[in-house]
């Protein structure tokens, strides 16, 4: 049909445009892809191959993608051996071992800063009175998520669709996957009775609609407003407005759930205690730590797509179960050290809330994409990882609403599946 032909000329040639762009930014992007120009198969020159993994030395295409004759990959256009699309010699000079030990650094300084980041903000929120939906939905998950944020708008602006979007996606699912060890690590009523709260199922209801956004907006048409894809802003007004909605619910509750001698509430006591501290000192504390997590989500966006290139990994890979990892680590010790406190709806909010504004790195990385919608140009495997973090909320939330007191071995039901979800993933994924 000539008007599919038409449209992927076009997204041929906006990929070509990213990655040339991605030169300048610093990154090499090849996902283990060197060719030097198209091959000629058929009389009018165009080529059509299947989707599959590509192996070292070829370039796949979609099915449908047909490319005019002559069309040169000029991106990919490197001899054996040579580095593809300019990457930053910082990072394409170094050993293996020094390229790993950059990436375990940056790691250690998101864990350590992130972990004095999240108390910071917590310290902060109290403060200024909000409530821990609040403090978990937007100034926490924010905080301890701004090195996430920075992998996946790096890596779109250099053109690396999959890493930017698996980055986020795939945290999502790691740290639904943290809340699942914590209930582990935690005596006596399961996780999800003992946290119930309206605002944390308020939450995750706001976490799904905001999935299901990001997996219509591909079947939708490609409209956009200064290159952002239409369905963009839509995304933040949904999240500002949950939130808005999420504290009304906290303040103005239509129904609450059963209080029973395991559930577990944030004392009052606390909250005025740390109110009364200085705001201007949080303040001046904050603003270099978040600073930090920028420099450390940099290093581990460049660090993870030379990686990738190394190692002939795909991006989707790298970006779920590399940087995605790394980037949660805060949200491992904060929830496991509310947990261990007695803190529990701040656990349990902190991870939901987090996986909520993740979401956004969505709209942040296609604002920085430059050749069309991000969401129309994701592959199959990172849609599989949307759908996972959806699927897992899903259980999250009817493990919420159920609130089973005592579930095999000592954990809830619903825990126990989140766990079994997202390991058969890894299994999926790496086998």
């Amino acid at each position: 049909m000539p008007g599919l032909v038409a449209a992927s000329d076009g997204r041929a040639a906006a990929r070509t445009a990213g990655r040339r762009r991605g030169a300048a930014a610093g990154f090499s992007i090849r996902a283990g892809v060197t060719t030097a120009s198209w091959p000629r198969r058929a009389a009018d020159a165009s080529v059509t191959r299947l989707c599959t993994r590509p192996r070292a030395g070829t370039l796949v295409a979609c099915p449908g993608t047909r490319f005019p004759a002559g069309h040169r990959h000029a991106s990919h256009s490197a001899a054996p051996g040579s580095r593809v699309n300019g990457a930053v010699p910082a990072f394409a000079d170094l050993g293996d071992g020094l390229l790993v030990l950059v990436l375990v650094v940056a790691a250690l300084v998101i864990l350590v800063v992130g972990i004095r980041l999240s108390r910071v903000a917590e310290a902060l929120a109290r403060a200024t009175g909000l409530g821990e939906a609040v403090v978990g939905g937007a100034l926490l998950g924010a905080s301890t998520s701004l090195s996430g944020a920075v992998v996946s708008v790096s890596a779109a602006g250099a053109g690396a669709v999959d890493l930017a979007a698996s980055n986020a996606v795939g945290g999502i699912a790691a740290q639904t996957f943290f809340l699942a060890v914590a209930d582990l690590c935690h005596r006596g009523a399961n996780l999800e009775h003992a946290a119930a709260s309206t605002e944390n199922m308020a939450n995750a209801a706001l976490l799904a609609l905001m999935l299901a956004l990001v997996l219509l907006y591909p079947y939708l048409p490609d409209w956009q407003i200064a290159g952002v894809f239409v369905g963009t802003p839509l995304l933040f007004a949904v999240y500002i407005g949950g939130l808005r909605g999420v504290a009304r619910i906290r303040t103005q509750p239509m129904w609450l759930p059963l209080r029973t001698r395991h559930t577990r509430l944030e004392p009052v006591a606390a909250v005025a205690g740390v109110a009364a501290g200085s705001r201007c000192r949080l303040l001046l504390e904050f603003v270099p730590l978040a600073a930090i997590m920028a420099v450390a989500g940099w290093l581990v966006a460049a660090a993870g797509v030379e990686c990738a290139a190394r190692l002939e990994a795909r991006q989707s890979v790298v970006g779920a179960l590399l940087t995605a990892v790394i980037t949660s680590l805060p949200e491992l010790v904060t929830t496991l050290a509310a947990v261990r406190i007695g803190a529990l709806q701040l656990a349990v909010g902190g991870i939901i809330g987090g996986n909520t504004f993740d979401v956004l790195f969505l709209a942040f990385a296609d604002v920085a994409y430059r050749d069309g919608s991000l969401y129309h140009a994701i592959a199959a495997d990172v849609t599989f990882w949307i759908v996972l973090s959806l699927v897992m909320t899903a259980v999250l939330s009817y493990g919420l609403v159920r609130r089973e007191r005592h579930g095999p071995a000592n954990i809830g039901s619903e825990s126990l599946a989140v766990l079994a979800i997202y390991l058969g993933a890894l299994f999926l994924q790496l086998g």
